[in-house]
């Protein structure tokens, strides 16, 4: 009996702490990169669906600023984890080594950066720039790395009349000729145009930054350091709930906004559906993830992104490719398969 009742105790107090464990989940304040839209639904499906919880964690979702505003508020140390681009944890690795977040799952593997024009303008070929009206906000990322656009694709750069408008104005510039053309982010500026009751394929031309020589990388699930070092296992838990939550939304695109909205009752349903779906099949669903999965980066590719940026910014090192993604927490390959979405 008295063997008995120790293997109890002893049993007791080995479950105890796991039981304890198990009802005070990790705390992780979550970034978006800007106001709710329907390429955020992942996240607040995994939350309303219990995917977070499941994983024991206790996610704060939060709006955003910014992509690179997003790095800057994990920086901080305000937020745990967040959304936001890679080409600004770059430039933060080189200028604050050990203090950038990291990227844990690539989710924009073709970056949205692009120039837009009318198809009946003037702008025909990126060599038609020389001598045209470009209008872009001064500190956007599709015009700091417009220098670099030209001259690998024989382009003179001064001859490019630069006009800096708003970014809530540039679509409209455009529209009333003040500029033959704009820097844009695709993934707001189409569904601008499809809000203007234009149609974005149709009457406009798309130069994207990735078909004309600067394949880069673009937004996805980073981390802070802290995060990473001290409770891996709840980023890896992050980010199984996440990859679930985005094959999931993407394949119940309707059921996915109407947890939008429950979240944001504000959002034009019919709009962030088709943003949801937009950059799902232009963004996300790449040959290169078809390859690699779901999350996952070209390591080559990183490198040569990482080379680009550090020429386009002057930035004072190059970073390396382990210091800006970790694939270490990645669900397994053969959860990563992205699905296919009928036209």
């Amino acid at each position: 009996m008295r063997r008995l009742l120790t293997s109890l105790v002893l049993a007791s107090s080995l479950v105890l702490p796991f039981a304890a464990q198990a009802a005070d989940p990790v705390k992780i304040k979550f970034t978006l990169d800007w106001k709710i839209q329907g390429l955020h639904a992942w996240f607040y499906w995994a939350k309303a669906k219990g995917y977070f919880t499941a994983e024991n964690l206790d996610v704060t979702i939060d709006q955003g600023e910014g992509s690179a505003a997003a790095v800057t508020r994990v920086m901080s140390g305000a937020y745990d984890a967040g959304f936001g681009d890679i080409n600004a944890i770059i430039q933060n690795a080189a200028t604050k080594p050990g203090e950038a977040p990291v990227m844990v799952y690539m989710i924009y593997n073709k970056a949205p950066f692009a120039l837009l024009a009318k198809t009946n303008g003037p702008i025909k070929s990126l060599k038609d720039l020389e001598g045209a009206k470009l209008g872009s906000p001064p500190g956007g990322a599709s015009f700091k790395l417009l220098p670099l656009l030209a001259k690998q694709n024989g382009v003179d750069y001064s001859k490019i009349n630069v006009t800096q408008v708003s970014p809530a104005l540039q679509e409209q510039m455009l529209l009333q000729g003040q500029v033959d053309t704009v820097a844009v982010f695709s993934a707001t500026s189409y569904l601008n145009l499809v809000s203007l009751k234009l149609d974005p394929d149709k009457d406009f031309r798309w130069f994207f930054y990735s078909d004309l020589g600067l394949d880069l990388y673009s937004n996805g699930v980073m981390v802070s350091p802290k995060l990473a070092k001290n409770n891996p296992e709840a980023v890896k838990g992050l980010l199984r709930a996440i990859n679930r939550a985005m094959k999931e939304t993407v394949q119940n695109p309707d059921a996915a906004i109407d947890v939008l909205a429950a979240e944001e009752p504000l959002i034009k349903k019919d709009l962030e559906k088709r943003r949801l779906l937009y950059v799902y099949t232009n963004l996300i669903d790449t040959p290169e993830v078809r390859d690699l999965g779901l999350g996952d980066i070209s390591d080559k590719r990183l490198s040569s992104s990482i080379g680009t940026i550090a020429a386009s910014f002057e930035l004072p090192k190059t970073p390396a490719a382990g210091e800006i993604f970790n694939r270490a927490f990645l669900p397994a390959k053969a959860d990563r398969t992205p699905p296919t979405i009928a036209p």
